[in-house]
């Protein structure tokens, strides 16, 4: 039988690089590499690897060129292709009860709407990944090629449950993808999107314990709260957690990092921020975090934000090459307002007070924008939306509130690597209605001095892809 053969159209040749050495130019195409198929873009990092390769390049006029190139071990060709993953995406197949798409408002850009469940976007985005759409051969592929790490949506190991939860009849078959990983010593991480009622309780210890099984190559598991919005008609019922059962799930995971960190020297299972603030009590000290494994998911992200600060704020005081020297004041009076989501509120509402007292002369207003668009239950800064910006901060300013003379916001509203919130409208849309500055700033602890003390706005670290706050780890 013929191999199959995959044709891959390149969108960009790096300038200086191998591809351009040989004359490799944007629309040719790629065709196979050491007579192999090209499936994927894992394929075909995994066969560039080598220190000799024979490449075979279809050019626009449809002459075929068959390039040997021999180079040092792991150089890249400087190649760029229309369709990054080199073949289509994988949509989710399951119906999970707390899945936070089907909670979406119509009327949305179509992208919006998409589910992925695909495991090469484990690997390339850190995105979180069910396993209902592997195969063994995709399993055995990742083991073969040596990707990790590889993150998972467990949600519960007790099978029966797992099929109900994300309403897939396998998904409680493809949990032994988990046992094959381990034996194949694949890097894991793990998540649990608690919903209550289902796998709280006994069924969230019973996976804790069942997931301390995959240590040391599952590195770290998270437990989030489910997000519910106000869209769910239709859906199955969830309820929020209150502060007293917060407290509760927070009790069973400190225990249960008291006893692995004993035996293994990590503590393993965490709680998202969001348990800490629910249930009023202080963030772990940064030892617990492990090196910050589950930052993506809220786990450690105030804790981070919070030390960071802090460091900022001591250097200042202890350097007079700042621009304004902790404790001098301002020559001319400063005030800025800052806009965020509930759930970090009273941690930056604590920041500003602090800078107040740091330079007089400064004014710090802190503004928690409730969310309209989904539902007062959702409390991230990154679901925030620019009409729920406006409107409530709008009210303020016909109320006869001065907003100052800059709005920040935390980069994390905004579309990757674009000025565009999620219900589509702009950081200009929000400045002309607003009519005042408004800027997007890096959402760590020193980009929040940086950009109220001194008026520095680093668009380098704005979507910072490292330092958002989870926007999508419920399903």
């Amino acid at each position: 039988m013929a191999k199959r053969v995959y044709e891959h159209r390149i969108k960009t040749v790096i300038p200086g690089s191998i591809a351009e050495e040989l004359e490799i130019e944007p629309g040719d195409i790629l065709l196979t590499i050491d007579d192999q198929p090209v499936r994927d873009v894992f394929d075909y990092r995994f066969m560039i690897k080598e220190e000799y390769i024979v490449v075979l390049i279809q050019k626009e006029n449809g002459e075929q060129w068959e390039l040997e190139i021999e180079k040092d071990e792991d150089d890249d060709l400087g190649i760029e292709f229309e369709n990054d993953l080199m073949s289509d995406y994988k949509s989710c197949s399951n119906k999970c009860i707390f899945c936070f798409i089907d909670q979406m408002p119509p009327g949305m850009r179509e992208t919006l709407y998409f589910k992925d469940d695909d495991s090469r976007l484990s690997f390339l985005q850190g995105n979180y990944i069910t396993l209902t759409n592997m195969t063994d051969e995709d399993v055995d592929r990742i083991i073969r090629m040596g990707l990790a790490p590889i993150n998972i949506s467990v949600q519960t190991t007790d099978p029966e449950l797992r099929c109900k939860m994300l309403h897939n009849r396998f998904a409680g078959e493809k949990l032994r993808f988990l046992d094959k990983l381990y034996e194949g010593h694949v890097e894991m991480n793990g998540q649990v999107v608690l919903c209550k009622g289902y796998n709280d309780g006994p069924a969230l210890e019973r996976t804790i314990s069942d997931l301390s099984c995959y240590l040391p190559f599952m590195r770290s598991v998270s437990v989030v709260p489910a997000g519910i919005t106000k869209y769910r008609d239709g859906l199955c019922p969830l309820t929020l957690f209150d502060g007293e059962e917060a407290g509760k799930v927070i009790d069973l995971i400190e225990s249960w990092q008291k006893k692995l960190y004993d035996h293994w020297g990590l503590h393993f299972i965490h709680a998202s921020d969001e348990w800490y603030i629910l249930a009023g009590r202080d963030f772990p000290e940064e030892e617990r975090y492990d090196g910050y494994l589950q930052l993506e998911n809220g786990v450690g992200m105030m804790r981070l934000l919070i030390q960071e600060f802090e460091e900022e704020l001591e250097r200042r005081k202890n350097d007079a090459s700042g621009s304004v020297k902790a404790g001098k004041g301002f020559q001319k009076p400063r005030t800025v307002s800052v806009a965020t989501g509930r759930l970090p509120y009273p941690t930056l509402k604590g920041f500003g007070e602090k800078l107040e007292q740091a330079y007089p002369g400064l004014t710090v207003k802190v503004h928690c924008i409730r969310n309209d668009f989904f539902g007062e239950t959702i409390t991230v800064t990154g679901l925030i939306t620019a009409g729920d910006l406006i409107a409530q901060l709008k009210e303020k300013q016909e109320a006869g509130e001065d907003l100052g003379e800059v709005l920040l916001i935390p980069g994390n509203m905004l579309r990757m690597g674009e000025e565009v919130f999620l219900d589509d409208l702009t950081l200009t849309d929000v400045r002309k209605s607003l009519h005042m500055d408004v800027q997007a700033i890096g959402v760590g602890g020193e980009d929040f001095v940086r950009a109220i003390v001194d008026g520095s706005y680093d668009t380098e670290r704005v979507n910072d892809e490292d330092r958002l706050v989870y926007t999508d780890n419920y399903g």
